[in-house]
């Protein structure tokens, strides 16, 4: 197979606080190929977001990776100056982010943003950069856009500075795009249009995803493979269709069971009880183990390793969901 575009290997990342130091990812393992969009799952506070900040090298004091290993087509991105880190943002390495205000300058014009954005990387005059941007404009859906190249954020809908966030990002057609959720504040029919956007954009151009989200619909139309976390940790990976329809993980189970839309109507929604541990207070043994109707004592002592399925499935569990008959012991 072919060299992963970002192959991610046991990332740990702490943060230092009064508590002592704090992991919010802990020995976190994955690669996504070329054209291929990986969906990581999980509730708030899961450490989702804190795996595409570490990504992208943009973990700051009091947080540091702790140890682990980022490749970019190979090259390793841990302990890279924040010159060099730079260089490659935006331009082999993108990221969406789910607030846009957090990616836009508000005293700047549209068109300078993403002009700078071009320019920063290519040697392209500024004409050719401002064509560009302004097709990128309206492959996600701004109407008007070069009308809308003039304008400042504030200008804009929430909705609609999302959707020049993501054309920004898309602007160098990087080798790997990080989305945190950037489809929240969209209405049905503009998430549609910008899902349908990167799905083609993964396709024509081999660029590698990893899409960070709560919604199991987004990850089920999007995605080709999905790894779910819990407490710092994947608990599970494996094919999307595989990991929807048979879960192993009693969490992945029930994350999929609350889903509304397989609530029979009158009958309350189902539900995960409790809730995530703090990263100050994770209990022994397997983190879930609280939450869990499945737990046993061993569950509560031991922490439990990755288990291999056939079917490229992994699942961090001892005593799993009944799993698909081609598990391997």
């Amino acid at each position: 197979m072919a060299i992963p575009v970002l192959d991610v290997d046991n990332l740990v990342v702490s943060f230092g606080t009064r508590e002592g130091e704090l992991t919010a990812v802990n020995g976190v393992t994955f690669q996504v190929h070329a054209g291929e969009v990986l969906g990581l799952v999980g509730e708030s506070g899961s450490g989702k977001s804190v795996t595409g900040l570490a990504v992208m090298g943009l973990i700051d004091a009091p947080g540091r990776i702790a140890s682990g290993s980022i490749k970019l087509l190979g090259e390793e991105l841990v302990g890279r100056s924040e010159r060099e880190l730079r260089a490659i943002r935006g331009k082999r390495i993108a990221m969406i982010f789910q607030d846009p205000m957090t990616t836009l300058n508000p005293v700047l014009r549209i068109d300078t943003q993403m002009i700078e954005a071009i320019r920063a990387h290519e040697s392209v005059s500024e004409k050719a950069a401002r064509d560009r941007a302004r097709q990128a404009l309206a492959q996600v859906g701004i109407p008007s856009p070069e009308e809308r190249l003039n304008a400042y954020p504030h200008q804009f809908s929430g909705g609609m500075r999302q959707r020049v966030a993501i054309a920004t990002a898309l602007l160098n057609r990087p080798a790997v795009l990080v989305a945190d959720e950037p489809t929240t504040a969209l209405d049905v029919t503009i998430q549609a249009q910008i899902l349908a956007e990167v799905q083609t954009l993964a396709a024509d151009h081999g660029t590698a995803m990893v899409w960070i989200t709560h919604d199991l619909s987004v990850v089920a139309g999007l995605a080709d493979r999905i790894a779910v976390m819990y407490s710092g940790r994947i608990v599970e990976t494996g094919p999307v269709e595989g990991v929807l329809d048979a879960p192993i993980h009693p969490y992945t189970n029930g994350l999929i069971g609350s889903v509304p839309s397989r609530n029979r109507r009158g009958v309350p929604l189902a539900q995960i009880p409790g809730m995530a541990p703090s990263l100050a207070r994770v209990p022994p043994g397997c983190p879930f183990n609280p939450r869990c109707a499945r737990a046993t004592a061993t569950c509560r002592a031991d922490m439990p390793g990755p288990t291999l399925y056939e079917g490229d499935r992994m699942a961090r569990c001892h005593h799993p969901v009944p799993a698909p008959e081609s598990a391997a012991a």
